[in-house]
């Protein structure tokens, strides 16, 4: 056998063996390992070539290396590949990758691998899976199902590039988890206290303790408790309130003494549950909030998290995401990526036109009969999002008369959807199907004896599903090109040398290296040694081309970012 290309490892117990194979999958080489000898074996194979490494969850396997210091460079993880293939349309229906069963149905369990130190720790436990298949024979055939699936697919280059992606993805959450973001608690904590004040007597915040005092007063109802929606429901509607909900938005449509207090009051008890002083005790330690990514959580392939709210943070607390000392993050975010990602898509020059080197939606006012670039805003979102009524409704014909191209392709995927049918990304992750309620609502439309309400409930839910395909190709597109932006990033990081400067709660592995610290979507923060910020700045650039041309070609569309070097996050 030639120098391997692919090390498949499986488990069986607390024995773990590897296989190594070249790129044809055929000649096998096997290894039996043990937690103990597992880090240094890939270690040595790291640092011997490129190899890539094929397991059943990288949220299974990967923190367990990175606690002992050691990085892979890639992966091919089985369960996201296996969630992608199932349902791609470019593979062909008869191909066995399709079929249910065990890689289809695993679900995530923060507690599925044995013997993990809590959650706070960041092992790999959180946010893997269970019942998926562990062993090496069951990984070795799921892989060679999954490649022969993509060698028939109507387009392996992309789907391969997909794979690749969603892996290092997988990759670089782990990572995420095991640096942690740098948080200051000190500052943290002043926020809370300036915004609720001291903890009272019986628990709660003096600040909303006086705010629910104003609020019973107001109601006239002394023994109100304002976090119960149902008593406040009705204390509201004695005193003349005729709502349906407590909500902030509906509530804020009355003029009354009690509804300036409740609004603050719901906002500052969000504060305190979502991130008060329990939420940090649980996830924020040795200066580092640890949250637990999903990738691929969402349908569209955008991440999800599964604990610590990573992809909430509210602004008043990014004054608490701190660099070290002899630190600092480089804050960069993607302006207008899934308009741009939409001229990439359709090939609409006059889109991309109007987005080059400038902010888009001001270029969509030069390029159009549409007056304002807030206008422009909503005509674009109402055209991704199907909104038709309104001011959406108003201006989205002129984006039609201006950008054909990409208007068709948005307008497609609606009629798609509309009728039941499937869309893929740019790259190949399709639409999962309707699901059976769906489909018999559009029987019983479609049956003799169906009623105008019948007609008109599938009708409502053909429209809701082209909404959901609609945008499902463009923030799905979207959701690809971050993923090429971050693997080819992660790259670039891992490249630049070491610091003396030290960040000791960051882990093994990235205390003297440059790393990704936060991702959101359309945004990375990075935690640097300060002399490597320049250097960081310009990779996180660099890295943002190569994506556009990874995705796109030499189709002349740009990604600008807005990138920011600081101390803290809300300085940036």
């Amino acid at each position: 056998m030639g120098d391997p290309a692919f090390a498949v490892l499986g488990r069986d117990g607390r024995v773990i063996d590897a296989a190594l194979t070249d790129d044809t999958g055929g000649a096998v080489e096997r290894v039996r390992l043990d937690d103990d000898t597992l880090p240094g074996w890939v270690r040595d194979r790291e640092s011997a070539g490129r190899i890539r490494w094929v397991w059943n969850d990288t949220a299974r396997w990967y923190p367990r290396l990175l606690r002992a210091g050691v990085t892979v460079a890639r992966c091919w993880d089985l369960r996201l590949g296996h969630a992608i293939l199932r349902w791609a349309q470019s593979v062909p229906a008869d191909d066995p990758v399709r079929t249910a069963g065990p890689w289809a149905s695993a679900s995530a369990d923060p507690a599925a691998e044995p013997d993990s130190p809590a959650l706070f720790e960041w092992d790999g436990g959180a946010g893997a899976h269970t019942g998926l298949p562990s062993g090496l024979d069951a990984a070795l055939a799921e892989w060679r199902s999954q490649e022969a699936a993509v060698r028939r697919s109507e387009d392996p280059a992309r789907l391969r590039l997909l794979l690749a992606a969603e892996s290092a993805g997988g990759l670089l959450a782990s990572e995420l988890t095991a640096a942690g973001v740098p948080w200051d608690v000190a500052e943290h904590e002043r926020v809370l206290t300036t915004a609720l004040g001291e903890i009272g007597p019986g628990g709660r915040p003096r600040r909303l303790e006086e705010l629910a005092a104003g609020i019973r007063t107001a109601l006239g109802d002394p023994a109100l408790n304002p976090d119960s929606p149902p008593q406040l429901l009705r204390s509201l509607r004695r005193a003349g309130i005729t709502v349906q909900t407590t909500g902030r938005w509906e509530l804020a449509q009355h003029e009354h003494p009690a509804i300036a207090p409740l609004l603050e009051y719901k906002k500052l008890a969000r504060l305190l549950t979502a991130n008060g002083w329990a939420w940090l005790d649980e996830w924020v330690r040795d200066g580092r909030f640890r949250p637990v990514y999903v990738p691929g959580g969402v349908v569209t392939g955008r991440w999800a998290s599964s604990g610590g709210g990573a992809l909430q943070i509210p602004r008043q607390l990014r004054q608490a995401v701190r660099a070290d000392p002899g630190w600092k993050l480089v804050v960069a975010d993607v302006a207008q990526l899934e308009p741009r990602v939409l001229a990439g898509m359709s090939s609409d020059a006059s889109l991309a036109q109007a987005a080059r080197g400038r902010d888009l939606y001001a270029g969509i006012v030069e390029a159009t009969a549409i007056a304002t670039r807030p206008e422009a805003k909503v005509a674009m979102l109402g055209a991704m999002y199907g909104a038709t009524t309104g001011d959406s409704g108003r201006l989205v014909p002129h984006l039609r008369r201006s950008f054909p191209r990409a208007m068709r392709l948005v307008d497609d995927a609606a009629r798609i959807g509309e009728d039941g049918g499937a869309v893929s990304t740019w790259l190949g992750r399709t639409s999962p199907p309707p699901d059976e309620r769906w489909r018999g609502v559009q029987r019983r439309a479609s049956e003799a004896g169906a009623t105008a309400a019948d007609i008109d409930r599938a009708r409502r839910a053909a429209r809701d599903r082209g909404r959901f395909t609609r945008n499902f190709v463009v923030q799905g597109t979207a959701a690809e090109w971050a993923l090429a932006w971050l693997a080819d990033l992660r790259g670039r990081l891992s490249a630049l040398p070491a610091a003396s400067a030290s960040a000791p709660g960051s882990g093994p592995v990235f205390s003297t290296r440059a790393h990704a610290a936060f991702f959101l979507h359309d945004e990375v923060i990075v935690h640097t040694p300060a002399e490597l910020a320049d250097d960081v700045a310009a990779a996180v650039q660099a890295s943002a081309a190569e994506a556009a041309r990874l995705l796109f070609g030499d189709f002349p569309l740009d990604f600008p970012l807005d990138v920011r070097i600081a101390d803290a996050a809300d300085k940036a």
